[in-house]
C-alpha cells in the first residue's frame, strides 16, 4: 500500500471505534462485509463514549417518530437482551424524574405523553408521597417511576461489540486516521495515516462514526457536497463526585432543561454516586472540570435533595455532547445520511450521535447495516 499507488480496494471501512462505530461494525460484519475499523487512538471509545452516564435510557424524552426515539426503545430491549447474552455487567436500577414545585408538574405530564407515544409503556406517574417511600431523601411534589432505565459497564460492552465484530471477520487499525478523501465515479476514496505511514482505500462502503470528528472526516472528503454537512456545536457536560454513601437506590432526574435532561444523579455499578452533566456551550474540546461550577450544582440538585452536605461534591470528569443546531426544536434528531441525500455511493455519515447513542448503538448499527445494503447491494 503505497502513498502514491493506487487505492487498495475493500469492502467496508467504519470510521471511529467508539460506541457506535464497534457497534456499526458487528452489524456489518454479521452481514457478511469484510470491515476494518479505523481508529486514531491506541484503543477503543476514548472520546464521548467513555465521558457519559453510562445510562440505559427507556427512550422517555425524544419526539415521536424521531430516529432518537426509535432507535433508544429499540436498542434499549436489545441491550439488555445483548448484555445477557455476553455477560456484560448491568443494573435495570430504575429512575424517577422529578417535579419541583407545583410549577413542574405540567412539564411532568408533557414528559409522560411523550414517553407512552414513543411505546415507553412501562413508565408511571406516582404522587409525592410514594416517590418518597422509594427513595426517602427526596424531596419533590410528584414524580415519573421508570422502571426499564438502567445501568451499565459501557467498556465491557464495548470490549464485547469489538469481540463479536473480530470474531465475524472485521479487523481495528488503531493509530489510523482519516487525513483526506476524495470522491470519484465508483463512489470514495480515503486517504489514512496509520503508524507514519500513508495509503489509500477504496472502500466499496465507507461509514463514517467518528463522533465529534464526523463533521471533519466529511469536510476532508473533496467532492462531498458541503452544504450536506451540518454545523457542529460542542456541548460540553461536567460531572461531579459526591463524597460517602449516596442515599438513592435509583437514578434521580430533574425535569428536562434545554440542551440536556438537567443535573441528575446516577450510580454506578461500583455504588458511587455522580451528579452531572449540566450544559456549557463550548468553542473548542476542553475535557478539564472548573470546580467553581460546583456551586450552580449544589443550587441545583438541593432542589430535590435539600440535604446534601456542604463540600460533599467534587469535580469528576467532563464529557462533550456532538450537538447539531436545533433547527428550532429542542432536541435536534439523530442524523444519518446515505447517497439518497449527497449522492455520494457507499458512502454513510453519522452526526449528533449524542444521548441516547449509547443506548442506541445496536439498533444504529442494525439501522446502517440495512442503509449500507441500499447502498452498495449485499456483500
Amino acid at each position: 500500500m503505497h502513498k502514491n499507488g493506487p487505492a487498495d480496494k475493500v469492502d467496508a471501512v467504519v470510521v471511529g471505534a467508539g460506541v457506535v462505530g464497534l457497534a456499526v461494525a458487528r452489524a456489518l460484519a454479521l452481514a457478511g462485509h469484510e470491515t476494518i475499523i479505523l481508529e486514531k487512538e491506541t484503543t477503543i471509545g476514548t472520546a464521548t463514549s467513555s465521558r457519559n452516564s453510562e445510562v440505559i435510557h427507556a427512550g422517555i424524552y425524544y419526539p415521536k417518530g424521531s430516529l432518537k426515539a426509535r432507535l433508544c426503545v429499540a436498542g434499549r430491549q436489545a441491550l439488555y437482551a445483548y448484555c445477557d447474552a455476553h455477560g456484560v455487567p448491568y443494573r435495570r436500577c430504575g429512575k424517577l424524574i422529578v417535579a419541583i414545585g407545583e410549577e413542574q408538574r405540567g412539564a411532568l405530564e408533557r414528559v409522560l405523553a411523550t414517553a407512552r407515544g414513543n411505546g415507553v409503556d412501562d413508565i408511571e406517574p406516582i404522587s409525592r408521597r410514594q416517590a418518597q417511600v422509594l427513595e426517602p431523601a427526596l424531596v419533590c411534589s410528584g414524580a415519573l417511576l421508570s422502571p426499564s432505565t438502567g445501568i451499565l459497564d459501557s467498556h465491557a460492552y464495548m470490549l464485547a461489540l469489538l469481540g463479536d465484530a473480530q470474531a465475524n471477520g472485521a479487523m481495528i487499525a488503531y493509530g489510523s486516521s482519516v487525513e483526506g478523501g476524495r470522491v470519484d465515479e465508483n463512489g470514495v476514496v480515503i486517504d489514512v495515516a496509520s503508524d507514519g505511514a500513508s495509503m489509500s482505500l477504496a472502500p466499496r462502503l465507507l461509514v463514517n462514526c467518528a463522533g465529534l470528528e464526523a463533521q471533519a472526516v466529511a469536510y476532508s472528503i473533496s467532492g462531498l457536497p458541503r452544504d450536506t454537512v451540518p454545523p457542529l456545536r460542542y456541548a460540553k457536560g461536567n460531572y461531579f463526585q459526591l463524597l460517602g454513601p449516596a442515599p438513592f437506590k435509583r437514578l434521580i432526574y430533574p425535569v428536562p432543561e434545554p440542551g440536556g435532561l438537567g443535573v441528575h444523579i446516577t450510580i454506578d455499578l461500583g455504588g458511587q454516586a455522580k451528579f452531572g452533566p449540566d450544559v456549557e456551550w463550548i468553542e473548542r474540546p476542553d475535557y478539564t472540570v472548573d470546580p467553581s461550577r460546583g456551586a450552580r450544582f449544589y443550587a441545583a440538585i438541593r432542589q430535590y435533595w435539600p440535604a446534601l452536605p456542604d463540600e460533599a461534591l467534587v469535580p469528576g470528569y467532563a464529557g462533550i455532547r456532538p450537538k447539531l443546531p436545533a433547527n428550532g426544536t429542542d432536541a435536534p434528531d439523530f442524523m444519518i445520511q446515505g447517497p439518497e441525500t449527497h449522492k455520494v455511493a457507499g458512502l454513510i455519515n453519522l452526526y449528533g450521535i449524542e444521548s441516547p447513542g449509547l443506548t442506541s448503538s445496536l439498533a444504529i448499527g442494525d439501522y446502517v447495516a440495512e442503509l449500507a445494503e441500499a447502498a452498495v447491494g449485499s456483500a
